[in-house]
């Protein structure tokens, strides 16, 4: 993969490509009897889960597993052996780029820490392999462009793991036809609650046990000490806490948030754009308001309920969403049926991981979309960044860049580490 990292290192600052439905097509795609080979980079607790419904589908077969700790690696792998049975043919590397560099694999899901989105995905994109990533797309803004181009160039159908869209007894897709269809009239504010921005990792450092290859899961991140809390010694049941650290990832404000900010854009209209104007509270994690050209406010609402919501403030009404449900101030908003000639969302059924199999197979765009999920990361890190400098900040939405701050601009991207940077 030497001559493909080296390539994806040049590339040059990101913009948004515009691109048909359509994506090329794969000379395999639309023969339903052909399987679709899975390659697997990392493998803690919610790629446990893709594990296991990958390993479910019939049309689709894992072939490369890439873990960097020894024992998830090899109780992936075991799962694998117990479904397909002895020499099956499933490699499990410590490295990923030994599952990208595996011409029999077609697509791969990539279930790592965020700070480890990026890389993989440019690498897999330039191998001509599908992607399935986990929210957020990047911890970075350049890092979201990139992520983006690269999909782009490459001609690859690419899923962030966006679940909302398509799952949760379909709340959110209700809300986002109730909105496009204006039953609460013209909406001019969001309230999203969920959690902290990210903090600076402060935790101590632990005696590193066999079996981790530690370097590996720092990747570009500065080097410090291990911690279990980072990287747990176990098959575990629990999201690990990298997801509080500045340096991994975007504090439960990114990562809930990659969520609910993106069902906000998604009902406005907004997918493929953002804020031009940043507005963080002088103190505290909560009130940070990012203003749109068009007027509306989305404000974060800080929470601890661990469902968190979306609440739609419109000119005749209120609408609330969450996972559990939907309702809304008038009630009639929600609960009067749709007629032929509202506005409503393409039926794709209720699997967000089928429907990235489905679009390899069509060579359609999956409904998270990279374009999507790049531009709600690039929502999430805008806020991180309005908190971490706590001072308005203005942002041009179409060149990708602050207005006159230097400081803040010099935040769009990372220096990373050793051999693991983006140009």
């Amino acid at each position: 993969m030497n001559a493909s990292r080296r390539k994806f290192l040049k590339t040059a600052a990101a913009t948004a490509v515009i691109a048909p439905n359509i994506i090329s097509s794969q000379a395999w795609a639309n023969k339903p009897s052909e399987t679709i080979n899975l390659g697997f980079i990392g493998i803690g607790k919610q790629s446990g889960g893709h594990l296991g419904f990958f390993l479910g589908q019939k049309d689709c077969r894992v072939l490369g597993l890439a873990e960097v700790a020894k024992v998830r690696r090899d109780h992936a792998l075991d799962r694998v052996n117990k479904k397909y049975g002895a020499d099956n043919g499933c490699q499990a590397h410590n490295d990923f780029r030994e599952v990208l560099a595996d011409k029999r694999i077609d697509a791969v899901v990539i279930g790592t820490p965020d700070h480890w989105h990026a890389i993989p995905s440019i690498m897999a994109a330039e191998a001509k392999k599908d992607v399935y990533c986990e929210k957020p797309l990047t911890v970075t803004i350049h890092a979201a462009l990139e992520t983006l181009k690269a999909a782009r160039k490459n001609n690859i159908v690419y899923q962030v793991g966006s679940q909302q869209r398509t799952e949760f007894g379909g709340h959110f897709r209700k809300a986002v036809e109730c909105i496009r269809n204006g039953r609460i009239g013209k909406v001019t504010k969001v309230k999203i609650g969920v959690g902290n921005p990210a903090i600076p990792c402060n935790l101590p450092t632990e005696e590193k046990p066999e079996g981790i290859d530690w370097d590996m899961w720092t990747g570009a991140a500065p080097m410090r000490g291990f911690n279990h809390v980072l990287c747990p010694t176990n098959v575990h049941g629990h999201f690990p806490q990298w997801r509080a650290y500045r340096e991994y990832a975007g504090g439960g404000f990114s990562d809930m948030g990659a969520h609910h900010f993106d069902i906000a854009k998604w009902a406005l209209d907004l997918d493929e754009t953002g804020p031009t104007t940043i507005i963080p509270p002088k103190e505290g994690n909560s009130g940070l308001r990012m203003i749109f050209e068009n007027g509306i406010e989305i404000i974060h609402e800080q929470t601890s309920d661990p469902l968190n919501d979306v609440i739609f403030y419109g000119s005749e009404g209120t609408l609330y969403v969450d996972r559990r449900g939907i309702t809304a101030d008038p009630k009639s908003a929600v609960s009067s049926p749709f007629s032929g000639k509202d506005w409503r969302l393409e039926n794709i059924g209720g699997s967000h991981r089928r429907n990235w199999v489905d679009c390899i197979r069509s060579r359609k765009r999956p409904v998270a979309d990279v374009a999507f999920g790049a531009h709600t990361s690039i929502i999430c890190s805008l806020g991180n960044l309005g908190y971490q400098l706590r001072r308005e900040l203005k942002w041009d939405p179409k060149k990708y860049k602050f207005l006159g701050d230097e400081e803040a601009n010099a935040l769009l991207s990372r220096p990373g580490r050793g051999p693991w940077k983006l140009a």
